[in-house]
């Protein structure tokens, strides 16, 4: 027999079980096509994912490091750059360094260009 203190906690237990299998029947599809779909949609994402991992570790993958390498010497061509320009040294001292060092670097083109 079940005492009257026990009771409201009974009730109390079964109304919280219903409320929430309640909220969770609101979130299941209404019909098994619905979960079909959803099931062979996030199998299809797995599938490709697992694809492209495959392709990276074979070596198949296109690769992208051409783009990034370029990138990465632009980045060091404008920080030279900067630096440059900021310098310690004269406006005046500085471009003629500058100037110097393009005029060797073209003539150091020239040659090869030349020779070959």
């Amino acid at each position: 027999m079940r005492s009257k203190k026990q009771e409201p906690l009974l009730n109390l237990l079964i109304d919280g079980g219903l409320y929430l299998l309640d909220s969770l029947r609101e979130r299941l599809p209404d019909s098994m096509d619905d979960l079909k779909s959803r099931v062979r949609n996030k199998y299809d994402i797995a599938s490709d994912r697992v694809g492209r991992a495959t392709s990276v570790l074979r070596g198949e993958e296109e690769s992208e490091t051409l783009g990034k390498v370029g990138a990465l010497l632009i980045g060091i061509g404008i920080g030279v750059g900067i630096g440059v320009l900021i310098a310690p040294a004269s406006g005046e001292e500085t471009r003629a360094d500058l100037a110097e060092k393009i005029s060797d670097l073209g003539d150091t083109l020239r040659e090869r260009v030349g020779k070959e």
